[in-house]
């Protein structure tokens, strides 16, 4: 072999070494950005999963607290109403009493508010029209006995039930629907004793 035949082989054989470091060295760092890339891609893949599944929890938690507070909202508003319907029937039952005993309520009630002092005495035009005998008589006396006295007033108060009692300027409205109103918040807890074993 002559020479030039050496030097071209040697030329090529380094060429060819060349070449294979360089398709080698291409190939690891073809191999190096795969794995590289298909790290990122899992980890790009893992924080989409988590992200969608605490998107997801905080769907699925904002839809539980949306539901029950709409269910509460409803339970309110239905303990509201068989609260009012409630006290609706306990008017309905004070006015519907018989005479005698719708007037013995009124004693007491009227007994508990005299005071020393002359009192007036406001009845509605219904109670003034069936008021037994000897009512004024009997507040007479539980009058006397607080150094006071009270008069029925001949004049129809502007109410349907109960009574307005008046002691100088000062004036208490003793009807049904006022008193309720006045102790709404304690009737309201009562009921809601009755109806639902708590208070509301």
């Amino acid at each position: 072999m002559s020479g030039l035949d050496e030097i071209l082989n040697k030329i090529e054989s380094q060429q060819k070494e060349n070449e294979d470091r360089m398709i080698s060295a291409a190939e690891s760092k073809a191999a190096a950005i795969l794995k590289d890339a298909e790290a990122k891609a899992e980890k790009a893949y893992q924080e989409s999963v988590a992200k969608a599944e605490s998107k997801h929890q905080q769907n699925y938690i904002n839809s539980c607290n949306s539901v029950d507070a709409a269910n509460k909202r409803r339970l309110l508003a239905c303990r509201i109403e068989l609260i009012s319907k409630a006290i609706e029937n306990v008017l309905a039952k004070l006015r519907g009493l018989p005479d005698a005993e719708y007037f013995d309520m009124l004693e007491r009630l009227i007994t508990d508010r005299i005071r020393e002092g002359k009192g007036v005495l406001e009845l509605s035009a219904a109670d003034l029209k069936r008021l037994p005998a000897d009512f004024e008589e009997k507040l007479g006396k539980a009058a006397s006995g607080k150094n006071g006295s009270i008069e029925i007033s001949k004049e129809p108060a502007n109410i349907s039930d109960g009574f307005i009692l008046t002691y100088g300027l000062v004036s208490e409205n003793c009807s049904f629907e006022a008193i309720l109103e006045s102790e709404k918040d304690g009737i309201r807890d009562i009921a809601a004793r009755e109806l639902f074993g708590q208070v509301s």
